[in-house]
């Protein structure tokens, strides 16, 4: 098949490079030329502009947009007047599902089809493929498939169509929600191991063998370890944990669905608290100790 890959970041140029290798011819477009140039020396057809790179398609056109979340719609508003009816625009970055069910129902009326995929995979799918959650029409997808088969690990596993506009970036959603969760017990259970002083265990060696065997063996898990291995100690790692956004969008919707997550919503504030340098409320609790029971304080 072909296609145009608009955002040439690191994860846009490795997915448009893996559908290279799987033999599709991609077109690239980055309004950064570092991004263009280092796209071309890996097989990437490149254009020096939107308008050249889209004209350069057959029809009906593919477009995939991976953009960051904030400027989808200045993206869709240079595409869509480039594009004709029964054209495709597929988004696979992290979008707010909601605001893809907005933009899908925009598209729609200019006879163009707007596919959602929630992308997983990070900097290591060029190598093992991309866990895809596809939302959007049925006939859409469906003539999608020879893309997702070659992103995917395989062509008959890490990859579905989960429902309607809008159902790929809500599975996603979730899926970071539920991966906040995860990095945060393994966080906690290290802490607690490395404090535990008196018996000197080495983390790395914990982490290699609950690899194998262990109920809670995971990808996460090989992550931790090879970081462990590289730096035992965290040395110059900052206690500073960002958040994308998903984890926040996930507890809101649970909220608006009166479902209980209280592992994920305490991982979220977890990861705001870590920014905290200087906390006024961890202060005020170390005031009030001592003015209920005289607890001393500690002077920072």
């Amino acid at each position: 098949m072909e296609l145009a890959m608009i955002g040439l970041g690191r994860m846009g140029a490795n997915m448009a490079e893996r559908l290279t290798r799987g033999g599709h011819r991609v077109h690239g477009y980055d309004p950064g030329e570092a991004a263009r140039t280092q796209a071309a020396e890996r097989g990437i057809v490149i254009a020096d502009s939107l308008q050249a790179t889209i004209a350069a398609l057959p029809s009906p056109r593919i477009v995939w947009v991976m953009v960051p979340a904030g400027v989808v719609d200045e993206t869709l508003d240079a595409l869509s007047p480039l594009l004709s009816a029964g054209d495709t625009v597929i988004d696979g970055g992290n979008s707010n599902y909601k605001e893809t069910m907005r933009r899908g129902a925009r598209l729609a009326e200019a006879g163009l089809h707007y596919v959602d995929s929630g992308t997983s995979g990070g900097v290591w799918g060029l190598a093992e493929g991309y866990s895809l959650m596809i939302g959007g029409d049925d006939r859409a997808v469906e003539a999608l498939r020879p893309l997702f088969e070659t992103l995917a690990p395989a062509a008959d596993r890490g990859w579905g169509h989960v429902g309607p506009s809008g159902a790929g970036h809500f599975t996603k959603m979730i899926h970071n929600g539920i991966e906040y969760g995860m990095m945060q017990a393994f966080a906690e259970g290290f802490a607690i191991l490395e404090r535990k002083e008196a018996f000197h265990i080495d983390l790395q060696q914990v982490a290699e063998i609950w690899r194998h065997g262990s109920v809670v063996r995971s990808w996460l898990l090989d992550l931790t370890s090879d970081a462990l291995k590289k730096n035992p100690t965290l040395a110059g790692i900052a206690p500073y944990v960002e958040d994308s956004g998903e984890g926040r969008w996930t507890v809101a919707e649970a909220i608006d669905l009166d479902v209980s997550a209280p592992v994920i919503t305490m991982s979220l504030l977890e990861r705001l608290r870590s920014r905290e340098d200087d906390s006024f409320a961890d202060k005020l609790l170390a005031a009030m100790r001592n003015e209920f029971g005289g607890h001393r304080i500690k002077q920072g």
